[in-house]
């Protein structure tokens, strides 16, 4: 999935692209006619997008989110007892490269690139996979990419060989759990993939109002590591033990706890040198959902992008994944708010329902917060190719007869056991008749 910086790099280029080139100078005198002056260069355009393919979920361009929108909708699809068309299930396996690992969108025609190859699609596509089953094989292939790319903290980059984020930490902790395999056993030189995933998360070494949130990254200077919404938000469903689909976990109905450190902590960021103490475990699912549950409440029920330079605005993703991991750290309580507010602008979020990744995250939302999602069915049913089955029309079996041969049929018998009824007592009130006629009186 696509960072903030990486929109932001991209945005960029495009400007740059499209600028308008400068217009040639005018001639001083009008006679003798000055020559034509030469054409304007024309600047550089950036290439046609690829068309959605036609077993993609959205027609909008898939070069960034191709896999990621299409893992996440099949993945909504089949916790609401849907039945994806084939081709939408073969889009996604024909996009997993032969080492294992997925890129964001290859075409139909390319071949795969491993420095392409990214772990955010990756871990939503064996989440998408193990969740409409019958796909082991891909699945561990998938898993073994995982295994084979964590970088030797322990944790993930976005593409192999990069340092390590929170956020593809954290998703691809959710896929080792979703292929049931413990994230304590997946280790590089030592480190363990929670071990990869505590070291993003801020500690008692942190002002009070940070403990408990993610960094994406720590500073590339100082190794300090600043709050990131969307790092905290989907890094606290892996602390949380949790993959998609989400469902509500042990319910508490205290608000989650946040970290328990000694008067006078330090508050000095860390060193590279000299890291702080990491979030124990246990408590680190906590610790971020008592960060997330005080952003929600001083934000209005939601979180917020911030970028240098721009107006900060609602972030929809990231309050999404809040929401799914506070249920599933069993505070669901503390993510209704989240849930209703998401509900009210989902419109906004999905684009008039037109966003096939929004779409279908507003819908595991949803289902984890175990809400009416019939009209989120619908709507991200109608950006795919038509469901072999639903879950509101279930194939009826073949030798069931219709409902309205078996009325007519009973209301048949029903009528003809009637009229034979009737001539029986008509013909035995005849027969009583005429033997007393013939009777001899007395």
């Amino acid at each position: 999935m696509l960072t903030a910086a990486r929109l932001g790099a991209a945005a960029l280029s495009a400007a740059l692209l499209t600028g308008a080139a400068a217009a040639p100078a005018l001639a001083d005198t009008p006679s003798p006619p000055a020559p034509a002056a030469p054409a304007a260069p024309t600047a550089p355009t950036a290439p046609a997008a690829p068309a959605a393919p036609e077993g993609l979920y959205g027609k909008g361009d898939p070069t960034y989110d191709g896999v990621w929108r299409q893992s996440l909708a099949l993945t909504a699809l089949a916790a609401a007892k849907v039945t994806p068309a084939d081709q939408a299930v073969a889009w996604l396996t024909g996009q997993q490269c032969e080492d294992g690992g997925w890129p964001s969108y290859r075409a139909a025609d390319a071949a795969c690139d491993a420095k392409t190859e990214d772990s955010n699609a990756t871990a939503v596509a064996v989440q998408a996979l193990v969740a409409l089953g019958g796909h082991q094989d891909a699945v561990d292939k998938g898993v073994q990419w995982l295994k084979t790319d964590q970088n030797a903290d322990g944790s993930w980059a976005y593409n192999p060989g990069n340092p390590g984020d929170a956020n593809s930490t954290g998703l691809a902790v959710n896929a080792l759990f979703a292929a049931r395999t413990d994230p304590a056993g997946v280790a590089k030189d030592g480190k363990n993939a929670f071990d990869g995933l505590a070291r993003f998360q801020l500690g008692c070494a942190a002002p009070a109002d940070q403990r408990g949130a993610f960094a994406f990254q720590p500073d590339a200077a100082s190794g300090a590591l600043a709050p990131n919404a969307l790092a905290t938000a989907q890094a606290s469903l892996a602390a949380a033990g949790g993959r998609l689909p989400v469902t509500a976990g042990v319910r508490s109905d205290a608000a989650p706890k946040p970290l328990t450190c000694q008067d006078g902590a330090a508050t000095t960021p860390a060193s590279p040198a000299t890291p702080a103490s990491p979030v124990a475990h246990a408590d680190s699912a906590e610790a971020a959902g008592a960060y997330l549950t005080a952003q929600l409440g001083a934000g209005g029920n939601h979180l917020t992008l911030t970028m240098p330079g721009a107006t900060p605005t609602p972030d929809y993703t990231a309050t999404a994944w809040a929401a799914l991991g506070l249920t599933q750290s069993g505070h669901p309580q503390q993510a209704a708010g989240a849930v209703d507010w998401l509900t009210q602008n989902g419109a906004a979020w999905t684009k008039g329902g037109t966003d096939a990744g929004a779409a279908a995250t507003l819908l595991l939302v949803a289902q984890a917060a175990q809400r009416d999602t019939a009209a989120l069915v619908q709507q991200l049913t109608t950006l795919g190719p038509v469901p072999k089955t639903t879950a509101s029309a279930p194939a009826a079996p073949a030798s069931a007869a219709p409902a309205a041969e078996k009325k007519k049929d009973g209301g048949i018998s029903q009528y003809w056991l009637i009229g034979v009824g009737l001539l029986i007592g008509v013909g035995g009130g005849l027969i009583l008749s005429l033997q007393r006629k013939r009777a001899p009186k007395l």
